[in-house]
Order: C-alpha cells, then structure tokens, then sequence
C-alpha cells in the first residue's frame, strides 16, 4: 500500500482525512484500491476525471501494461480517443441497447469513419451536436 501511495505521489498526504482529498487525489485512492490485491479482471468507470495529464499518461501506460500481463481490464469511458487508443474491443451503448460490439478497427472498417467519435454520433447521436451547441450559445448571449 505505501509502495503504491508513493508511486501515485500521494504517500506524504496518507494520514489526512479523506475528505480533504481533491477529486484527484481520490481517484487516485480508488485506482489504487483497485489494483492492491492483484486481481485478474479489473473494471474502471471513467477512471481519467480528476488526474492530472501526468497522472492520465502513467494511468494509460499502466492499463497498457496490466493488459499485457495477461489481466482483463472492462475500461468505462465517454472520452473516445483515450478508449480508441487502450482497448482492443469496443462496445458501444445507446439507452441501454448495444449498438456495436467488436474490436476497435472493425467498426471504422466498416462505416469508413475514421474515429469512434464519429461512430458513435452514427450510432447513438439523435440530435445534431453542432446545432445544439450553437443553440445553447445563442441562448447565452441572448
């Protein structure tokens, strides 16, 4: 446990209450509770909100890492690019229903999209995100 606070560098706060913690610092804790025993299957719920990029960039080397030595790893995100560069197989849902499943080139293979992104907004988008974000601005400077 000390070896894993010191490596995400929150070892000298470990005394401190942990409500005191930034949103960082307690996801790091709920990494770090994740990985203590070892496990073979590990699952992570957008686990990058709240790292900094330093932290996000050791995070996405670990899941690297982990993956090679033979862990399975369910990695939970809305952010695409990051999902796009670690996981070998993507599922995709809408309200509940699975709209894709297969690994992360297939889909691109055969919609001819060149990004998750993209993907998905094909998929699961029902609104246009340009018109609602030109919306909402309008609405501001209204």
């Amino acid at each position: 446990m000390n070896d894993l606070l010191a490596l995400f560098k929150i070892h000298p706060a470990r005394h401190m209450a942990l409500s005191s913690y930034s949103k960082g610092m307690r996801q790091k804790i709920l990494i770090i509770a994740a990985l203590l025993h070892n496990p073979e299957v590990l699952i992570f719920d957008e686990p990058l909100s709240g790292l900094d990029v330093t932290t996000a960039l050791i995070f996405r080397h670990l899941v690297e890492e982990l993956s090679l030595s033979g862990k399975l790893i369910l990695y939970s995100s809305h952010v695409l690019e990051v999902v796009e560069k670690l996981c070998s197989r993507v599922m995709i849902l809408h309200q509940g229903k699975v709209v894709a499943n297969d690994s992360v080139v297939q889909p691109r293979q055969l919609m001819q999209l060149p990004s998750l992104e993209e993907i998905f907004t094909q998929l699961a988008v029902r609104e246009d995100p340009l018109e609602t974000a030109r919306d909402i601005a309008a609405a501001v400077m209204a």
